[in-house]
């Protein structure tokens, strides 16, 4: 692991640390307990924390905080709690998580059971819709003046649809004939990069920093957010199931499309015959004879490619704040993301 990767998992550490017990604060198990064991399932069994931990590092940035804030529940000169706001993106993707695996309708997530596999269908869609709502009064409680406030809340409003209209967009997209590039490209940037683009500006937003520093950090984190999905699609083929925490190629033999398919489709691969589309009829030799096809055809050199332009891409959009261990520590996780293993 390169030095650079080490700095960045210990500087997320240090911060899930403190986003794990805003979580339990902030989110507590009360009655109904079922509802809310479900709710908060997901959230215990782990996580990266990344945007949550890309949320605070924007803020340190801004505000100038070396090496990094140890009370972000009183933050600044106007005492805003961004750990508020840090608890509200984390809960949304937390809710999304649980949607996803419903649709996918998927055995694991994060190395335990899904949340419907855990509870039941109705309990894990109703969890869901609590950590949605329970967002939104999170991000009510940042302490920001009132246009803030709301100005965050319409961010954190317009990211959930673009998130939904993504998921739409996948799904269209497994029954469609062919798929552009560019809609690809959509369909990430609305699925996965706008959460990193919240998690990137609603700091800037709830502190009150210049517009052009809330538009860059915003397209830090779409531009960040494309890379990290692209090496997602690079991930679930080539990580292991234990360490993906979910069963490897699902988007293979789900006939799902990511930029890798796509490429191989435009270069004679017949992707729809690499692996079975019944998960218990795939072998891990079918995925490694599969991604030994997509390789041989470029695919898989194509679309790291891909996720670095976007990541460097990002990086230039951060020279707009002071140079610091914050700023420097946002680079340093935009390289991680499409660098990672899992």
């Amino acid at each position: 692991m390169s030095n650079d990767a080490d700095r960045v998992e210990q500087a997320v550490q240090e911060r899930r640390d403190l986003v794990n017990d805003a979580i339990a604060d902030m989110l507590p198990i009360q009655r109904p307990e079922r509802l809310y064991e479900a709710s908060r399932y997901l959230l215990d069994a782990g996580g990266k924390r990344l945007r949550p931990a890309v949320l605070l590092l924007a803020a340190e940035a801004i505000e100038g905080v070396e090496p990094f804030a140890e009370d972000y529940r009183s933050f600044g000169d106007e005492d805003i709690d961004v750990m508020a706001a840090a608890v509200s993106i984390e809960t949304i993707q937390s809710f999304t998580l649980i949607h996803d695996d419903i649709m996918d309708d998927d055995d694991v997530r994060r190395g335990v059971p899904a949340v419907h596999r855990e509870y039941d269908l109705e309990t894990a869609i109703l969890a869901g819709d609590t950590l949605y709502s329970k967002a939104f009064e999170c991000m009510l409680d940042t302490g920001a003046p009132a246009d803030r406030t709301v100005r965050a809340l319409d961010e954190l409003a317009t990211t959930c649809t673009r998130i939904c209209e993504g998921q739409a967009l996948d799904v269209e997209f497994e029954g469609r004939e062919s798929v552009a590039p560019d809609e690809y490209i959509e369909m990430v940037e609305y699925k996965t990069a706008v959460l990193y683009a919240a998690a990137a500006s609603i700091p800037a937003i709830v502190l009150g920093a210049d517009d052009e520093v809330v538009e860059a950090l915003c397209g830090y984190g779409l531009d960040v957010g494309r890379g990290f999905q692209i090496q997602d699609d690079l991930l679930d083929l080539t990580t292991p199931s234990d360490t993906l925490g979910k069963q490897r190629g699902s988007d293979l033999i789900e006939g799902k499309r990511t930029i890798i398919s796509l490429h191989a489709r435009e270069h004679g691969v017949n992707v729809d015959t690499l692996v079975p589309h019944e998960r218990d009829a795939v072998t891990e030799d079918d995925i490694d004879a599969a991604l030994d096809e997509l390789d041989a055809a470029g695919s898989i050199e194509y679309a790291r490619e891909m996720a670095q332009e976007y990541v460097d891409r990002g990086k230039n959009r951060l020279e707009i704040l002071p140079d610091g261990e914050a700023r420097r520590t946002l680079e340093a996780i935009a390289d991680y993301l499409v660098e990672r293993e899992y």
